[in-house]
Parts: structure tokens; C-alpha cells; sequence
């Protein structure tokens, strides 16, 4: 059966109920396709709708290492999910070590979305198995406290977390078939769209700011060597809770300055737990604690 088929009482049905919807499945089981699917069926019965796109690896709206909103007032925003109304930094491209991280910028999107739209859909990421899994997804739907919460299963895979959910939580919990049409991309084909999604957030002109150790979050330590953040990722914060954009950092001896094409309104730097070279868009890990107490 077509996914349109598929899934179609299901997107009516979702645009009657209203209120926040999050989709929670594994990679490559049409979340962001259904989440398309139904803003635009929102939008095109009049509703405001919202997207808000909690994959830090493979972004739709946003950068990398970003959560982010996107408002649909219309068709012509639906059709597009790329633009970021608001965002949210995270760090990082996976989750281990930062759920706290994700969550908390997840529920802070979800919280302005609910006052701008009458339908809000959070499209997760496929992180849905072990300890990680369960404790991401569990802990934003305590935050986020989802109306629905659909699970897009190929076979058993989700029935822990469902059993969860349902377990310690009011909202509805439904599982519906994965989409069998969606396009599954190779290794090598998220990787080159994770690149290309980065190469966007720093694309030219690029302007270097010089910045003081004083506006960093977490705070730098007294005698901390500045070497050790030359190439980290960090979120341009604005100064009331919101991310303005990406950069990296640059110490070159002397001074220590962001490279960015966001840094209009900058307030502070908020630490990324990963490095990036902005000639060859290659990425690294970095533990934030690590780098800190210079630890190797």
C-alpha cells in the first residue's frame, strides 16, 4: 500500500485531535515523511501548525547539533521545512552523554510552539533502542507531555519503549506500519548530507570575532589552555534563551575568535561536545569534561 494510503486516517485524524503529536521510530521509517505530511494537511485546513525537528544528525530544519522550529501559517511554509524560526543547540550529532541536552532544548521549543499553533509536531530521532533510547524518549515525553505519541514499527523493535510510554505516561500511544515506500540512504549518503547540511551553516561570508574567555557556558577554568578549543563547535546564543547560529573557534596564540556568518546579536558561546574543520567539513568528539581539565 502507498504511504499516502497508509497513513491517511491517521493525518485526519491527528489534524481533529490538535495539540502536540511527537513520532518516534527508528532510521528509515518515514517519521519526517509522515511529519511533512501532516503540517501540510494542517496548513491546508486552515490550522497554524508547527515542526520541530529533534534530529541532531540528519537535520531538516536547521543546522547540525541543533534542534529546531519551523512555523507552517500556510501550504508555501509546509512545503519547505528547511527555515528555522527558532533553534535550540545541542552540541552534538548523537545523543550519547547529552539527553539531558536534547531534552531540554526539545521541551523548550515545544513550550513556544504550543503558543503559536494549534498543532504541534515533534519528529524525533531514530535513536530507539538500549538505555539511550528508552531514557531520551522517555524523559521528552515528560517534558514535552505529547497529546499523541506515534510509533512507526517495522516489526518489535519499539514495543519496549511503547510499553513504557504507556506505562508511566497519560498521553495516547499508538503504533502504526512503518512506510515501506520511504528511500532508505546509505552510510555514505547521510554522511555527505550531514556535510552539505554544515557547509550551509557556514557558508560564506564568514566574519572572525574576537571573543573574551568570560562568555562561554559551561565557564572556562582559570588557566585553561586556550589551544584545546581551537576547532570546537559552538551555539551563538542571543541573550534570551535562543540560538542564533553556529561556530568554531579559533585560537591562534594570541586571541581567541569565533568564526560564524550568525554573529549579529551574539550575547554568548555556548560549548559544542564536538570539533569541526571548516575546510573539510571532517568532525570529531570532544568530552566536554575532558577538554576542561585537559584530560587526553
Amino acid at each position: 500500500m502507498a504511504g499516502d494510503d497508509l497513513h491517511a486516517a491517521l493525518v485526519e485524524d491527528l489534524i481533529r485531535r490538535r495539540g502536540v503529536v511527537m513520532l518516534i521510530g527508528a532510521p528509515n521509517t518515514g517519521k519526517t515523511t509522515l511529519a511533512r505530511r501532516i503540517v501540510a494537511a494542517a496548513a491546508s485546513a486552515g490550522r497554524t501548525a508547527a515542526y520541530i525537528d529533534a534530529d541532531v544528525d540528519q537535520s531538516t530544519t536547521g543546522p547540525p547539533a541543533c534542534i529546531g522550529l519551523h512555523l507552517v501559517g500556510g501550504p508555501d511554509d509546509a512545503a519547505d521545512l528547511h527555515r528555522a524560526d527558532a533553534m535550540q543547540f545541542v552540541g552534538s550529532i548523537t545523543p550519547e552523554g547529552l539527553v539531558l541536552q536534547q531534552v531540554a532544548a526539545t521541551a523548550a521549543l515545544v513550550d513556544r510552539a504550543r503558543r503559536e499553533a494549534d498543532l504541534v509536531v515533534v519528529d524525533t530521532s531514530g535513536v530507539v533502542s538500549g538505555v539511550i533510547g528508552q531514557t531520551l524518549k522517555y524523559h521528552k515525553t515528560e517534558l514535552c507531555r505529547p497529546d499523541v505519541v506515534v510509533g512507526l514499527q517495522r516489526g518489535a523493535e519499539l514495543d519496549p519503549i511503547v510499553g513504557m510510554l504507556r506505562r508511566f505516561f497519560s498521553g495516547d500511544v499508538e503504533v502504526a506500519p512503518y512506510d515501506p515506500d520511504v528511500r532508505v540512504p546509505s552510510p555514505d549518503a547521510r554522511r555527505a548530507a550531514r556535510t552539505r547540511a554544515f557547509e550551509e551553516a557556514f557558508a560564506a561570508p564568514l566574519q572572525r570575532w574576537r571573543v573574551r574567555s568570560t562568555v562561554f557556558a559551561p565557564t572556562l577554568p582559570a588557566g585553561l589552555d586556550l589551544n584545546r578549543l581551537d576547532g570546537v563547535l559552538v551555539g551563538l546564543q542571543d541573550g534570551t534563551g535562543w540560538c542564533l547560529g553556529l561556530g568554531v573557534l579559533e585560537y591562534d596564540g594570541e586571541a581567541l575568535r569565533v568564526s560564524t556568518n550568525a554573529g549579529e546579536g551574539m550575547r554568548g558561546l555556548r560549548l559544542g561536545s564536538m570539533s569541526i574543520d571548516l575546510q573539510t567539513m571532517e568532525i570529531g568528539r570532544i568530552r566536554l569534561r575532558d577538554l576542561m581539565f585537559g584530560l587526553d
